[in-house]
């Protein structure tokens, strides 16, 4: 039987060497937002892409996704192959025959990895272009992102498939094991294939059925701007697009106007956080947030904020509250609230809870932006006695993240976990 003090030593190594690497996984960026509010706020991306002066956010664990799988999309390698771009248009439309109640992200899914490419809008509709010459956003990487737009789940750097200067396109037979989806909070949509897709089919790809999942509380939008009055209205929107270009300032004179004119305003408290975090005020950035969910509690994005700010206290127990308040909203939409909680069950040593938490982060992971939940799940099933299934967790997570900073690390405690099983036997 392991030794219970090695086992929390290793316990305590490990949530170390979670949070020591993580700063360069997320750098600070500029709140970004979709036409008309959004599916998310918070600084731009996993998506959104260094600079743009918001203030250095808490390290913390590192969704990377490993070399292994870090599956390039199509660009222009293979100059032998016709290339253009491609065109694609269509609208969205939820069970009872209406538009999402949000805008959504338009996503590609190429082998394991996603990408966004723009916003449905009010009415359901979207248009993208993949290997267009002009990304959406100059300057934004899908790949990198900032801490907040991790938890709110909305992407911000945009381009064309092989976008920039310099661009030629994109192949058919680059659209080989690709899928297009929408992306919104609480819902699922139908995936489109696109193997097989020539240049001169119809660009419309008709309507793309989103279903609601289960029962879900949380919303992606507030219910209180239905009752703005014009004034407020208009207020939050130059916000928001100020907002969106980092023009922090002038967002906050904008959105606290807006607060002011109708004070339960949540979306336009929530995007006055954001403004104050581009100011690199804190405090006030948290307080914002607060009056957000004070107007609209199952409004979830400043939720996802607060439980950003959480993980600067140092108190794994407010961790564990924040994540579990937006996992009690919305426990299908978020992956990174499971897997922040299974990390503050394991530094408050629940390792039942831990395990549950961390398969739950693997379930929802689709796009396994998370590898390092695996590292977690095996120290859990350590702590637990269950040796041969922390081994092979480990196993996995080496596998997933072989060049990793910390791969010697779990690589000696693969070794130890090995050597105790084969003295168990």
């Amino acid at each position: 039987m392991m030794n219970r003090t090695v086992v929390s030593f290793l316990a305590a190594l490990v949530v170390c060497l979670i949070l020591a690497p993580a700063a360069s996984a997320f750098q600070a960026g500029g709140p970004t937002a979709p036409p008309g509010g959004g599916t998310g706020g918070g600084a731009a991306p996993p998506g959104g892409g260094a600079g743009g002066g918001t203030p250095s956010l808490p390290t913390t664990p590192t969704p990377t996704q490993p070399p292994s799988q870090q599956q390039r999309f199509p660009t222009q390698q293979q100059p032998q192959e016709f290339r253009r771009p491609v065109f694609l248009s269509g609208k969205l439309m939820t069970e009872d025959g209406t538009p999402p109640p949000d805008a959504a992200t338009i996503e590609l899914y190429c082998n394991g990895r996603a990408r966004p490419f723009g916003y449905s809008d009010s009415k359901g509709r979207f248009s993208i272009t993949l290997g267009g010459q002009q990304p959406m956003m100059a300057g934004a990487d899908a790949s990198m992102g900032s801490l907040n737009e991790g938890f709110d789940g909305r992407p911000g750097g945009f381009g064309g498939m092989g976008g920039g200067p310099g661009s030629t396109g994109i192949s058919e037979r680059e659209l080989m094991g690709c899928e297009l989806r929408a992306v919104l909070p609480g819902y699922l949509s139908e995936p489109v294939q696109l193997a097989g897709r020539r240049f001169m089919d119809n660009p419309d790809l008709g309507t793309i059925l989103m279903r609601r999942l289960g029962k879900v509380d949380g919303r992606t939008f507030s219910m209180t701007s239905a009752n703005a009055p014009r004034d407020a209205r208009k207020a939050f929107e130059r916000g928001l697009d100020r907002n969106k270009k980092q023009k922090f300032e002038e967002a906050r004179t904008n959105l606290a106007k807006a607060v002011s004119l109708h004070p339960p305003y949540a979306e336009a408290w929530y995007e006055l956080g954001l403004a104050y975090e581009g100011l690199k005020q804190p405090d006030e950035a948290s307080e914002a947030f607060k009056k957000s969910i004070e107007a609209d509690p199952k409004y979830v994005k400043p939720h996802l904020a607060m439980l950003g700010v959480s993980l600067s206290s140092n108190n794994w127990q407010t961790v564990l509250d924040a994540s579990g308040v937006v996992l009690k909203l919305d426990p299908y939409s978020f992956p990174q609230a499971w897997y922040f909680n299974s990390l503050a069950h394991l530094q408050l040593q629940h390792f039942d809870d831990a395990e549950k938490s961390a398969r739950e982060t693997i379930k929802m992971d689709r796009d396994k932006r998370f590898p390092k939940i695996h590292h977690i799940l095996g120290v859990a099933l350590a702590n637990k006695n269950d040796l041969k299934a922390a081994a092979g967790s480990l196993k996995t997570y080496i596998e997933m993240n072989p060049n990793g900073r910390d791969s010697d690390f779990v690589k000696k405690q693969l070794a130890d976990l090995e050597q105790r099983i084969q003295q168990q036997e």
